[in-house]
């Protein structure tokens, strides 16, 4: 269940304070669903792939590049850029914002690993706002979430964890990774270099899926630099959630149809997260998805099913 890649049809750009400025699109009719799909990251910025997940005659979609990556200014990749006004919960008003500049009432709302933690988090504080949720892969930045990533998923990649760790000066390899990392990327004479080590290991995370392919995007120095900063950024705070807290608030997601997605060979996330998801959210369906890692086609094939059924006017049992 998978559309053509499609051309917006409208775009814009959005000041939400402090400086910032987002590009935002619309693709599909203009008269369709609402629909958000938000991106992962943090910092990958929107890409033409998450409109195949959305059938274009029947959704209204909106894409738009968070804080600090893509299109939007000023992007985390240029130096000096500031990061103290790119929280979780500035980029949760800044999606409220927009949904009130395109005067949108209710919308379905996509995320996709980094994106289903900041939809989470949106629809916790706007359920009125959100008509159906679909997740996939699933994660909620918890702290343990972010020690599985930077040192945990090094038990199925010694090799390549052993080059993350050994990029940092020794007295930083015991702690919190991400947060050494972050200091290293926010100064210039360390940190192109830093960004290397951080986005290698982000392809080793998924190269049992790519068949080891690099994804081209890291071969561009403003693109690694940004989203290593805005990653590393993000998960040193946990992304300024209290820890379980999304857990904690599925109680309020209660009457929201939701479809969670997520593999069973996830590396970069075990399939944990949304099992205890699912069990927190009442009415929730939990798709699993055997063999797919965080980045396989399965994830999106699954993810454009759940869409299109609510389209259709169905939903979870």
């Amino acid at each position: 269940m998978r559309f053509p890649v499609s051309q917006p049809c409208e775009t814009g750009r959005l000041p939400v304070g402090d400086g910032h400025v987002l590009h935002w699109e619309q693709h599909g009719n203009p008269r369709g669903r609402p629909a958000l799909a938000l991106h992962g990251g943090p910092g990958s910025g929107a890409g033409p792939w998450m409109t195949t997940l959305f059938d274009p005659g029947a959704h209204r979609l909106v894409l738009h590049d968070q804080r600090g990556c893509g299109r939007s200014t000023p992007h985390a990749g240029e130096p000096g850029v500031d990061l103290s006004t790119n929280t979780t919960w500035h980029l949760v008003a800044d999606v409220e914002r927009l949904r009130e500049h395109l005067g949108i009432d209710r919308w379905l709302v996509y995320g996709g690993s980094w994106g289903s933690t900041l939809a989470l988090a949106y629809a916790q504080t706007h359920p009125e706002r959100v008509e159906q949720l679909v997740l996939g892969p699933v994660t909620l930045t918890r702290h343990a979430d972010v020690e599985w990533l930077s040192r945990g998923a090094g038990a199925f990649l010694p090799r390549q964890w052993e080059a993350l760790r050994d990029h940092l000066p020794p007295q930083e390899r015991d702690g919190d990774l991400t947060a050494a990392y972050a200091r290293l990327l926010a100064d210039p004479a360390t940190a192109e270099a830093a960004a290397r080590a951080w986005c290698e290991w982000e392809e080793a995370l998924v190269a049992h899926e790519s068949g080891g392919r690099r994804n081209p995007r890291y071969d561009d120095p403003r693109f690694r630099l940004g989203f290593a900063r805005l990653v590393t950024h993000y998960f040193s705070h946990a992304a300024w959630l209290a820890d379980g807290e999304l857990l904690a608030g599925a109680a309020a997601l209660r009457g929201i149809p939701g479809v969670l997605v997520h593999g069973t060979l996830d590396l970069a996330g075990p399939l944990e997260a949304a099992w205890r998801l699912h069990r927190a959210w009442p009415g929730s369906e939990l798709v699993v998805v055997d063999t797919a890692g965080h980045t396989s086609a399965g994830i999106g094939d699954a993810v454009a099913a759940a869409i299109t059924r609510f389209a259709a006017g169905g939903g979870p049992p």
